[in-house]
């Protein structure tokens, strides 16, 4: 069985794209190019107060520009659309609801001060914040 590599760029529409996005994206692209794969785009655009269509808008231009096309994505489309995080609710609440029902929820009693002082807790011993 062979399998297709599949590649992912995922920017948060919170601001412009930065030279780290666009190093991680051409990465991307190269990988998937190398390996005759797919570059997937996808819009984390779940930060509702920051998130903006203008840097969306932005993103596209932005790899276009530098020749950074995407195989799967936003006007592109693709097997797994949506590809805006925004819209695929539904989805995730479908998965979620099926999770619930087979017993595998299982929810967080800590409070946001508790999690807060594990976070700065391991940030202070070196590490990186986990749950």
């Amino acid at each position: 069985m062979t399998h297709t590599i599949k590649t992912r760029f995922a920017p948060s529409p919170t601001g412009y794209l930065h030279l780290g996005n666009i190093r991680t994206a051409l990465f991307n692209v190269l990988l998937a190019r190398q390996q005759a794969g797919r570059f997937v785009l996808r819009i984390e655009d779940t930060d509702r107060e920051r998130s903006r269509p203008e840097y969306v808008a932005a993103v596209l231009e932005d790899l276009r520009w530098l020749g950074l096309d995407w195989s799967e994505g936003p006007e592109v489309d693709g097997p797994h659309a949506p590809y805006a995080q925004s819209e695929r609710t539904a989805i995730y609440a479908e998965y979620y609801r099926r999770l619930d029902q087979a017993g595998r929820i299982y929810p967080c009693f800590c409070t946001p001060a508790e999690l807060a002082l594990s976070r700065k807790a391991q940030r202070a011993a070196g590490k990186p914040p986990r749950y």
